[in-house]
């Protein structure tokens, strides 16, 4: 989790000029002092919160630490965005004495009760919608999938970076319950298991162990799972956690995918099934190789890809003739924890964030999945933690 010094002091300076507005407001409205000595002593106590959090240190803190950081961060936003909504608003109610009229104070009481909603929303996305499990369904049509494989399932889980949670497995056993109740041919993990080290991962083990499917649990890593965003004595101490966390991916029974691929078989019939270590654009690192993981990728057999970052398709198989990669399935987005209406902030970063696309051909398809956990701020504003049913289909004439 990144927080630059000119995000801080924007954070600081944008507080600072938000509590001496809506101070002096509470002085001059309210006979009493009282509303604006409690702005007072709040505002000088969120602003040495914050203050605090900045310092507390994030990438060698323990995973405590960084939990500590996240919950104080997120108690900050959600009493200053609503805060900042009210500001705009008020200042809007000034608009009519430009025309020689009164301050409109309806306009006034509405950015107070729209910066109300703000907050119990902000706080209904992080004590109960990032629990609130969705599945959701998918049909892939495939020209050259093999027929023995019509109506094949896969479940796709991503995003879980359980150092969220601590030590609490709770809603890790339901996404596995959740999982295993769907009975499905094939689960794969498309990447981020952790948020920085490999020790988030010994609580969850036991638990993700659990998932079963009848052709095994296939993963591959995200950025998060290389010890990018941790201090480190030395590269082979980062090595060594890498390695840590591989193992422990394999002694869940997850078949884990470092640029390498295997065959999924049914009868005389298979596809390929592709997995590549982190392929995305900066500032995340590239570890992957899709030529290593498959070294003819324009054969005819019918390939499905796992990888991390949805800018691997976009960049390097949309579109591309000589990339025979019927279907890609990636995270990484999480919907920015954001989705409202079927929109997403996510989009102006991504234009791939979520759900189900295709190239011009039609022959190249991505799906994305907004992941199961939560990094940075541990809230979900829509964007549920989700699992990707898809079932694969054999194109018919006319379909």
């Amino acid at each position: 989790m990144r927080l630059p010094f000119l995000i801080i002091t924007i954070l600081i300076t944008l507080g600072a000029i938000v509590d001496l507005y809506i101070w002096r407001a509470l002085k001059k409205r309210f006979l009493s002092r009282i509303p604006a000595r409690v702005q007072l002593v709040t505002a000088l106590l969120f602003g040495v919160m914050l203050i605090v959090t900045v310092c507390l240190p994030r990438r060698s803190g323990s995973d405590s630490t960084l939990l500590v950081i996240m919950w104080l961060l997120y108690g900050y936003l959600t009493v200053y965005l609503p805060k900042c909504i009210f500001v705009v608003i008020d200042l809007i109610a000034y608009l009519p004495r430009l025309w020689g009229g009164r301050r409109a104070g309806w306009l006034s009481v509405a950015g107070a009760a729209i910066g109300g909603v703000v907050f119990i929303v902000m706080w209904w996305g992080a004590l109960f919608n990032r629990y609130n499990i969705q599945e959701r369904g998918i049909d892939v049509y495939i020209d050259e999938l093999p027929a023995s494989f019509d109506g094949y399932r896969i479940v796709q889980l991503s995003d879980l970076h359980v150092g969220t949670f601590g030590t609490d497995t709770t809603f890790v056993s339901r996404l596995v319950n959740r999982v295993n109740g769907l009975c499905p041919d094939v689960i794969v993990f498309t990447g981020d298991i952790v948020n920085r080290r490999s020790d988030e991962l010994p609580p969850f083990v036991g638990t993700l162990g659990c998932l079963a499917a009848a052709d095994g649990v296939y993963s591959i890593l995200g950025n998060h799972d290389y010890g990018d965003y941790s201090t480190w004595e030395s590269l082979q101490a980062k090595n060594t956690d890498c390695e840590s966390l591989h193992e422990m991916e394999r002694s869940m029974g997850w078949n884990l995918m470092l640029n390498s691929h295997d065959y999924l078989r049914r009868g005389n019939d298979s596809i390929a099934l592709v997995g590549v270590e982190n392929v995305g654009d900066p500032p995340f690192h590239t570890y992957g190789s899709l030529k290593k993981a498959y070294p003819d990728v324009s054969d005819n057999i019918c390939k499905i890809l796992l990888s991390h970052n949805p800018a691997h398709w976009v960049n390097d198989i949309r579109d591309n003739d000589s990339c025979n990669i019927a279907l890609t399935l990636s995270g990484h987005t999480h919907a920015m924890q954001i989705e409202v209406a079927g929109l997403s902030p996510a989009a102006w970063r991504y234009p791939t964030w979520g759900g189900l696309y295709s190239d011009d051909s039609g022959k190249r398809s991505l799906y994305v999945n907004i992941g199961a956990g939560t990094v940075g701020l541990p809230m979900r504003i829509g964007a549920t933690p989700e699992i990707t049913v898809i079932t694969l289909h054999k194109t018919k004439d006319g379909k």
